[in-house]
């Protein structure tokens, strides 16, 4: 068996230098933990107000609930819908001017995604350069973007139906937006949970986006 180790000159600062630049921006941290109290908010107090007409049979805890009764649940969550929404909006601006939704995220092909997904299965799945993102990562932030416009979409039927027509019949109505947006929230809710598994398990991550690298 053969041994390669690269001891060119270059290979030291080279490493070096990926441990000292910048991995996220400030205007991207910002957004992450802005975005992060707007989810918390949203889902929280979504799911007071889901209590009060609940689609299914079941309930959420009152004690994972946010605003006490309906009409707190309404005052959070608009609150919480202004924030998500500008702060998305903001985000998404951000990546497309500055390149970094082609960089970061492309390419994201079906073949790639399997192949690190399967790598991550066995714990194989390199973290070493916290700048890029492997096929995984960048299909979970694709569809957490993607799942973030769902949200917003089906949630303006919900609460203006009236004021779009078009959304609303494109929806198949609001009793099929509500249906919409609680599948995409569980989804968010979903995305959420694995994210804070990946974090514990990779923590230089949540350093990455406390200071930036």
């Amino acid at each position: 068996m053969t041994l390669h180790t690269d001891f060119s000159p270059q290979s030291e600062p080279q490493q070096n230098k990926a441990k000292t630049e910048i991995v996220h921006p400030l205007w991207l941290r910002l957004c992450h933990w802005l975005n992060a109290l707007a989810v918390l908010i949203m889902v929280t107090s979504g799911w007071q107000i889901y209590n009060a007409s609940p689609l299914f049979d079941f309930e959420f805890s009152r004690s994972l609930t946010l605003g006490g009764w309906l009409g707190g649940g309404l005052q959070w969550h608009f609150a919480g819908m202004w924030l998500f929404g500008f702060n998305g909006v903001f985000y998404l601006l951000m990546n497309i001017v500055t390149g970094r939704m082609k960089r970061k995220f492309w390419p994201l092909t079906p073949r790639g995604v399997l192949r690190d997904l399967s790598a991550a299965l066995r714990g194989k799945l390199a973290h070493a350069d916290l700048r890029h993102y492997n096929m995984v990562q960048r299909a979970a932030y694709v569809f957490v973007m993607l799942d973030g416009i769902v949200l917003v979409l089906s949630g303006l039927v919900v609460w203006k139906s009236v004021q779009f027509p078009l959304l609303r019949e494109l929806l198949g109505g609001v009793d099929t937006a509500r249906v919409v947006h609680f599948f995409a929230m569980a989804s968010l809710v979903g995305f959420v949970a694995v994210h804070l598994v990946m974090v514990a398990l990779v923590p230089k991550t949540l350093l990455a986006m406390l200071r930036g690298r």
